[in-house]
């Protein structure tokens, strides 16, 4: 038996797989020369009858629709693919904990520039230096003024010994002890106010070296040489890069079953096949009323450095325990 295809009523792939199974059975013997159909009686037990030759290529066509697709469990869904049944599976990204866009503390025009972008940093390293001539020659006239002020407070202290003595053998009048008196006291108020100057002008002339408040990275680099600075010029913005914050969102559904010192396994796709561990921190107060999740953050380390603030990560949660 075969199919014709007639102009205007062609038959659809949905009919001819409907009548498969009749056409195995009911094609017969087309000419004196062809070789009998084969029914399913005759087929080998455990074989399904071969298909005419006008429909046998539609068989593949059905087999493929057919097959099953593998779907991947959507975020925050018990993954059965995992070892524990108490496990989920969530996204997260990774977070500095802290960020310092650092400011110079005085005015004034850059002289020299010691990190670059990327470069690591210690807590206390110089990351530039302003010019430093006018606040040098603030430093040394304080100085000057702390010296001048110190003679003459020492003269007033010897002056103030002698009328002392004077005044206790009755030479002197009580009035010009007085008068001597009040000058060694302004002598001592002028030498105070002379070194906190010096002390002022020393610290601004150490303000003109920018140090970083933590060890971390050099995320961002604002400026140059010759730039004048003023305090809120941000120059540099430094990260803390370890420990690292891993942040992800949990579905409100499991709530009961975290706490702080949980253990979280996080992937990352620079790293295939390497499974970093982090420790839960903090639990959010507050449900996203949108999205049904809390915000849970943990404490991942990173002492080589080689994960960065803003990566992606596939994030497994256990409820086995910490």
């Amino acid at each position: 038996m075969k199919i014709i295809w007639t102009e205007g009523r062609r038959l659809s792939v949905l009919s001819l797989l409907a009548l498969l199974p009749l056409l195995t059975v009911a094609c017969g013997v087309g000419g004196g020369q062809e070789a009998p159909s084969q029914t399913a009686e005759d087929a080998p037990e455990g074989l399904a009858a071969p298909l005419p030759e006008d429909v046998a290529g539609l068989a593949g066509i059905a087999k493929t629709d057919a097959a099953p697709r593998a779907v991947a469990p959507p975020d925050g869904v018990p993954d059965p693919a995992l070892a524990s049944p108490g496990a989920v599976r969530l996204t997260g990204e990774l977070l500095s904990p802290v960020e310092s866009a650092l400011v110079p503390k005085q005015k004034g025009r850059v002289g020299a520039v010691r990190v670059d972008l990327g470069d690591p940093v210690a807590r206390g390293q110089v990351l530039l230096t302003l010019e430093p001539e006018y606040f040098e020659l603030a430093v040394t006239r304080a100085e000057a003024e702390a010296q001048r002020t110190a003679a003459q407070l020492a003269e007033a202290r010897r002056d103030l010994a002698r009328k002392e003595e004077l005044i206790a053998k009755g030479s002197v009048a009580q009035a010009v002890y007085d008068r001597t008196a009040a000058t060694h006291e302004g002598a001592q108020a002028s030498h105070a106010a002379a070194q906190a100057t010096l002390a002022l002008a020393r610290r601004q002339l150490e303000d003109t070296r920018l140090r970083s408040p933590i060890d971390g990275v050099v995320a961002e680099r604002r400026v140059d040489v010759g730039e004048a600075l003023d305090e809120r010029t941000v120059a540099f913005l430094v990260v803390q890069v370890s420990p690292l914050k891993l942040r992800f969102h949990l579905p409100e559904r499991y709530l009961a079953q975290v706490r702080p010192g949980q253990i979280v396994r996080a992937t990352f796709e620079a790293y295939p096949g390497e499974e970093f561990t982090a420790e839960v921190t903090t639990l959010g107060q507050t449900v996203d009323p949108d999205t049904r999740t809390l915000i849970v953050e943990a404490r991942l380390p990173n002492p080589d450095r080689r994960l960065r603030p803003g990566m992606f990560a596939k994030v497994t949660l256990e409820f086995g325990g910490a």
